[in-house]
């Protein structure tokens, strides 16, 4: 008489816990999984995927004002209501592949809410109870909101992708790569964007020549930058929402989006009650084989503490499943990940930013900045900004940064190169593909000179 019903049981059906699952039931493992919403997670219901779709939309309003200057006559007319019907139909389509990956598999979905009542036995919420020998924890994370007055009358990103109609005023609070996102895709569909954020600069984290770079950028587009502005209240009025700045002044908009963060799917979930113990923004705090407190119930993706990225969570959950129904144990490399951000120009970069790199040693910095060939003739003064920096010790790039047109497709092929150590000699003695953007990364001869040096 077996003992449990599934030797794995997944909570959270977006892209790591679905990997996961596959590649455990192609081990041979009985595979259960349960999720909540629409399979797929929140790259494929809500974040990545329907936002890149909805950036190319925001792309084309340029591409038609370029267009006239290579002799095409174009009228142009953009419909959200088409957008929003043709991305969904997508949506629809990716939730039903993952479902039938699943199938093909031989996992077995549960698609209703799930939680643990003790570290082995997980009640589903039609009211079925089943016992797994290992549980996986993979249920992402969700925007958060601030409190403050009038939040009510706020959205999240999540909302965006279900606005009836595109906004003409809209207010993003918060300057990070979703923020950039979404700031773009609606100035590129027409309406007036207003960024506020708290701090002097987008993007924490990244090398400032991409934060200093894509603000300029994004400014010459329309989008109006409050920087070191915090908003204090949101009033509901008759013509749209008042939004009041702790600094002074307000702005009248339509919508207001929040786009200040992202906490842990784990209330609900009874952890506690297995035994898990939690970290301080209630994430699932695992080691390097993604095993939490519990020896037997691990955490992939967003849930835990680690890097909230969808490759990320994919990897976190194949290595899972192969080390612990594979046999062949695994741990991710969380070296030089490769990140793009989808805004208006677009952002690539992998490995050390300039500021990191310098926290560890000696380094030689390579920068770029032109006026890509298109804009020869569209007149437009948008400047592409490509970064290497490298090791002055070994010569080895530590870090590939760039904004500008095809910048996330142009990095992702870097990044192999950055993975296998490549030196600036390398990229010197490697052929230029001419003429591409691309090639000046193997071009950039002269390091840029420190000031006081």
């Amino acid at each position: 008489m077996p003992t449990h019903d599934y030797d794995l049981y997944v909570i959270g059906a977006g892209s790591g816990g679905v990997r996961a699952a596959r590649i455990a039931a192609g081990h041979g493992a009985k595979v259960g999984i349960a999720e909540a919403d629409r399979v797929g997670g929140t790259c494929v219901i809500r974040g990545c995927i329907p936002k890149k779709l909805m950036a190319y939309a925001g792309h084309y309003s340029g591409d038609f004002e370029d267009a006239v200057t290579f002799g095409w006559t174009v009228e142009a007319r953009f419909d959200w209501a088409t957008l929003i019907a043709n991305k969904d139909r997508e949506i629809d389509r990716l939730n039903g592949l993952y479902i039938k990956g699943l199938n093909a598999a031989g996992a077995e979905l549960h698609q209703v809410r799930a939680r643990l009542i003790d570290a082995h036995r997980i009640e589903l919420h039609d009211g079925r109870t089943v016992r797994a020998k290992y549980i996986l924890i993979a249920t992402g994370a969700r925007p958060s909101l601030p409190s403050l007055p009038g939040i009510e009358h706020a959205i999240s990103s999540d909302e965006i992708f279900h606005l009836p109609a595109l906004p003409r005023r809209v207010a993003i609070v918060g300057a990070g790569y979703i923020a950039l996102e979404f700031a773009s895709i609606f100035r590129g569909c027409g309406s007036d964007v207003t960024v506020i954020h708290r701090g002097p600069e987008p993007l924490r984290g990244f090398d400032r020549d991409i934060r200093v770079t894509i603000a300029e950028e994004v400014a010459a587009r329309g989008v109006q930058l409050r920087f070191n502005h915090e908003v204090a209240s949101i009033e509901k009025r008759q013509e749209g929402l008042q939004v009041a700045l702790k600094q002074g002044g307000g702005l009248a908009v339509d919508v207001v989006v929040f786009a200040t963060g992202r906490h842990p799917n784990t209330e609900g979930l009874g952890l506690e009650q297995a035994g898990i113990a939690l970290g301080p923004a209630g994430a699932v705090p695992v080691d390097a084989w993604s095993r939490s407190s519990v020896a037997h119930i691990y955490a992939i993706g967003d849930v835990t503490d680690r890097v909230a990225l969808t490759p990320v969570a994919i990897r976190e959950g194949h290595a899972f499943a192969d080390t612990v129904f594979g046999r062949t144990p695994w741990c991710v490399d969380y070296e030089a990940i490769p990140t793009a951000v989808f805004s208006n120009p677009p952002i690539g970069t992998i490995g050390l930013s300039e500021e990191d790199a310098r926290a560890r040693g000696p380094v030689d910095i390579y920068r770029s900045r032109f006026r890509p060939l298109r804009h020869t003739l569209s007149g437009r003064n948008e400047r592409t900004m490509m970064k290497l920096v490298v090791d002055r010790t070994n010569g080895r790039v530590l870090g590939v940064h760039m904004v500008g047109e095809d910048a996330p497709e142009i990095v992702q092929a870097l990044a192999v190169a950055v993975k296998m150590g490549a030196t600036k000699a390398d990229f010197d003695a490697t052929m230029a593909l001419h003429p591409t953007a691309g090639e000046e990364f193997l071009t950039m001869r002269e390091k840029v000179v420190e000031i006081g040096a």
